[in-house]
């Protein structure tokens, strides 16, 4: 049965946040002010609950979550999440532990990520501007690569062997691309698929045939496909050539940092984990990882964080103010007068954080 998800018939938003590690819970509290300032400004009210789980929680307790811990994130509307790694806890112990285990469990099969160049940051392809690098990428979120299926044989000794089995489901192709041909009818674009059928006959030559099965329902939505090495490129040369783009998990991870790299840097790049069907709770979150470098220094940019936030909104039925803080994020830096470090700036996470919630402005 599907659940109601957003706050609805005037209570408040269950919101559950997993603050998480290194700059993790130095941005989830800029964001969560941020949250703070919409609500007094007349957005949704936020009923939070804090979950301290993450590499902290496992050097303690030797789990990233507690037994329970999808039974208590099922409960709530979305999670808004910080970061996860920590150099102490092996990397594919804290990721499929608490990461990939909530995108799957919880059957949030559509990552969204916008590739998009705000006004103001200095891009890394100098001849490219804001309105020629936008567009989004949906990456299927819960198969391929990180399925978890394959193993290991003859560990330790000269013959030792391992496979990592790529699994890719009619079904599992079928509803992402749905969703991407959806958005871009929407947005008025085209869907760009990418795959690298010509060397994986069998996995990607089946999610090819379904893209263009399901693209026979869009016939008003252009489809391109793309084998992976010429998008990478073309993400370089050419981004304004995408409106969507569908790809699998495994390329869409890679492509999408990519992505953050040409806007301005992971700084400012986040992402939705969605389960479009609403039957359990989305995740939001900043991609840029825990950074322990700069942990505790106060110097670590809340942009993406922010832009977590908006997707949250829209993904709740707020998009007014899912828009509205989106643009206190760009006034701030088409402005120009407050920049941490990475876009070339010395002030701090709190003064970024301060000055956007000194732009935000209610939706007319």
């Amino acid at each position: 049965m599907q659940t109601e998800r957003g706050g609805g018939a005037g209570r408040p938003v269950r919101l559950a946040v997993i603050p998480g590690d290194g700059i993790g819970p130095e941005v989830v509290a800029q964001g969560l002010a941020l949250i703070g300032r919409a609500t007094e400004l007349g957005g949704p009210a936020m009923d939070v609950e804090h979950l301290p789980w993450g590499c902290g929680h496992y050097l303690e307790h030797g789990e990233m979550m507690p037994a329970d811990g999808l039974e208590r994130l099922a409960r709530a509307d979305a999670i808004l999440l910080g970061a996860i790694g920590d150099p102490r806890v092996p990397e594919p112990v804290a990721v499929r532990g608490l990461v990939i285990r909530v995108r799957q469990a919880f059957d949030q099969y559509v990552n969204l990520r916008p590739v998009r160049l705000l006004p103001g940051v200095p891009g890394a392809l100098r001849d490219k501007g804001p309105d020629e690098i936008r567009f989004t990428v949906i990456r299927e979120n819960t198969e391929g690569e990180y399925a978890a299926m394959g193993g290991r044989i003859h560990r330790g000794s000269a013959h030792e062997a391992a496979t990592e089995t790529s699994y890719v489901s009619r079904h599992g192709v079928e509803r992402v691309a749905r969703y991407a041909f959806e958005l871009a009818r929407a947005q008025g674009v085209g869907v760009t698929s990418v795959t690298k059928s010509n060397a994986m006959p069998n996995s990607m030559a089946l999610w090819d045939e379904v893209v263009e099965d399901v693209h026979a329902g869009f016939p008003d939505v252009p489809l391109r496909s793309l084998l992976v090495d010429a998008a990478a490129m073309f993400f370089v040369r050419q981004p304004e050539r995408f409106g969507v783009v569908v790809t699998t998990n495994l390329f869409g991870d890679i492509l999408t940092d990519l992505g953050a790299a040409i806007t301005g840097g992971m700084g400012l790049a986040a992402g939705a984990n969605l389960d479009p069907t609403r039957r359990f709770p989305s995740m939001f979150e900043p991609i840029h990882g825990s950074a322990p470098d700069i942990a505790g220094k106060g110097i670590a940019n809340p942009v993406a964080t922010f832009w977590a936030v908006s997707m949250l909104y829209d993904h709740l039925g707020f998009a007014p103010w899912g828009s509205a803080v989106l643009e206190a994020v760009g006034d701030v830096l088409a402005a120009g007068r407050v920049r941490t470090p990475d876009l070339g700036g010395t002030d701090t996470t709190a003064a970024m954080s301060a000055a956007v919630r000194a732009a935000l402005r209610p939706p007319a």
